[in-house]
């Protein structure tokens, strides 16, 4: 298929979906989406027992989109920026500590245990599997996702000290955890004995710091351009350039082209309003990038919906994915309560914070497509499924009981 059926395809789906859930089940927007795409799915996947021209049609467009390619280096970075332009400085100031602590340590710490709980139960199963792998599990499967986050935590209406917390910390965290991860994939690659401890630490200062110094250089070039002009249409569109070109040469440098987009985004989100825009290019820049979030959000969801078409049904794999949901939660709360610990007299974190980051700690998109990435003899198979489950039912379950559990919780504070 020609890429302009499949965009038109999933865009058809998307509005189609879209629909369905705002008419009639009402549900927070990318949820909707996600359960009705897995509802079409598994039409698809019945009927398609009785006829196989449906199911071979529809498992040929998922396998002929590229599903990493498509997340990691075009959704991403529009979706990054859209959520770090509405990102407030003074807020994410205020946490930088504990933020910057979630981000890095944090998902280090929880790619391991992951890693040793993982490896420790598909060996009490019979499940050989090497522990490399099982690490390599543990990195994509350790950064929350922003864009799930982002969409479900407005509809829940967190404290504002909270959701700049958890915001922060997954627009941060991915870009470590896509690092982690590339790191033990080269490990896994060439062996641990061809890889210097000094090229491991180059290559995440290199990623990491040139990501965010490329941001941060090209937000202020950004802002420059606009503080000069005053014609929302020109604004709009440097935004839009802004992004695909940090992007762009961030790939082609080897940074990390998602730290680089949200250090820009933040700078120009909360330096512009004030300097370099009109109420007018304010109102259109919002209004444009929350379009393209939605839009973008939309596919996404409807995409990880029909990427059960391409998961194996394999038992023993079922059965692990199962087992991994409390896995990486336990793995979460744990990295979670060190910083945690440490910050929460000095920043007056509201109570239950490490029970609600948990449940709140929403993995999405970036997990699927980093587990497509694996080599098939790096148990790929294996641990697209255990991914797939995982992302499936913090989207669903997760997403739909953080507000309710967030309510709970400070309900209870008020009655105190």
């Amino acid at each position: 298929m020609d890429v302009f059926t499949i965009i038109t395809v999933l865009i058809v789906l998307s509005a189609l979906f879209a629909y369905i859930n705002t008419r009639f089940l009402k549900l927070p927007f990318t949820i909707g989406l996600m359960i009705i795409a897995i509802c079409f799915t598994l039409v698809i996947i019945v009927l398609g027992s009785f006829d196989h021209w449906i199911l071979d049609e529809a498992t040929l467009l998922i396998e002929s989109i590229d599903f990493k390619t498509v997340l990691l280096e075009v959704m991403l970075s529009f979706l990054l920026f859209a959520g770090a332009l509405h990102t407030k400085l003074d807020e994410l100031a205020k946490q930088k500590a504990p933020i910057m602590m979630f981000a890095t340590l944090g998902v280090l710490i929880s790619t391991f245990i992951v890693a040793g709980l993982f490896y420790f139960i598909a060996q009490a199963i019979g499940h050989e599997i090497q522990f490399i792998y099982c690490l390599l599990f543990g990195a994509l499967i350790s950064p929350t996702d922003p864009i799930a986050v982002l969409g479900i935590l407005k509809d829940a209406k967190a404290p504002k000290k909270l959701e700049i917390k958890i915001v922060g910390e997954s627009l941060f965290n991915d870009g470590v955890g896509v690092v982690i991860f590339l790191v033990i994939l080269a490990i896994a690659e060439k062996g641990i004995a061809s890889v210097e401890a000094e090229e491991v630490g180059f290559l995440f200062f290199e990623e990491v710091f040139g990501g965010i110094a490329l941001g941060f250089a090209m937000g202020w070039v950004g802002f420059q351009l606009m503080k000069s002009i005053d014609h929302y249409e020109t604004e709009v569109m440097i935004t839009l350039a802004l992004v695909m070109g940090i992007y762009s040469i961030a790939h082609y440098i080897h940074f990390s082209g998602p730290l680089a987009v949200v250090v820009a985004g933040i700078f120009i989100g909360n330096k512009s309003p004030q300097i370099a825009w009109s109420q007018t290019t304010h109102t259109y820049v919002d209004k444009f990038w929350e379009l393209v979030d939605v839009l973008l959000n939309a596919i996404l969801f409807v995409l990880i919906g029909f990427e059960l078409l391409i998961v194996a049904d394999d038992g023993e794999y079922v059965l692990l994915g199962l087992l991994a949901i409390p896995v990486t939660l336990i793995a979460r709360y744990i990295a979670l309560a060190g910083p945690i610990f440490i910050f929460r007299k000095k920043l007056d974190f509201i109570p239950k914070t490490d029970l609600i980051m948990t449940w709140g700690g929403i993995r999405g998109g970036i997990s699927i497509a980093l587990a497509l990435s694996l080599q098939p003899e790096m148990e790929r198979e294996l641990f697209l499924t255990v991914t797939y489950i995982i992302v499936v039912f913090s989207i669903i379950c997760q997403g739909l009981t953080i507000g309710p559990l967030v309510r709970k919780v400070l309900g209870k504070q008020t009655h105190h």
